[in-house]
């Protein structure tokens, strides 16, 4: 039995496994690409494994389309304009050139601005 954590595959779908000294199998989907793991007893070989994930393969899979179709966040390039969320809030970036550290500060629950220098900013 292989105690460090190891993959195995279920249908195409790779499982990552980690053994700890537990009393139940635990699996789960876990976002933001439905990457698959069991955290499971020590003493569970790995064919139990890959037989309990055989028999949760409908929901591992509803679970990862679930993942693949939520919208995602664009890339963010800092530019004044964007919308960024810090703390579940949505805010406004502004990007305000001066002397000095870079900082963030947070104005009137609604723009963050960016404090950087000059030769900071991308032309």
């Amino acid at each position: 039995m292989n105690i460090s954590p190891h993959q195995i595959s279920v249908s195409g779908i790779d499982i990552e496994i980690n053994r700890k000294p537990i009393k139940n199998l635990h699996l789960g989907v876990y976002p933001p690409h439905g990457k698959v793991r069991v955290t499971a007893p020590m003493h569970i070989c790995d064919e139990s494994i890959r037989l309990a994930a055989i028999g949760k393969l409908a929901w591992i899979k509803r679970q990862q389309s679930k993942f693949q179709s939520q919208p995602r966040q664009s890339q963010r390039e800092m530019v004044s304009g964007e919308s960024h969320y810090f703390l579940g809030q949505r805010y406004l970036l502004q990007v305000v050139e001066h002397q000095g550290k870079n900082h963030i500060a947070l104005e009137n629950k609604s723009v963050m601005l960016l404090y950087v220098k000059p030769t900071t900013i991308a032309m």
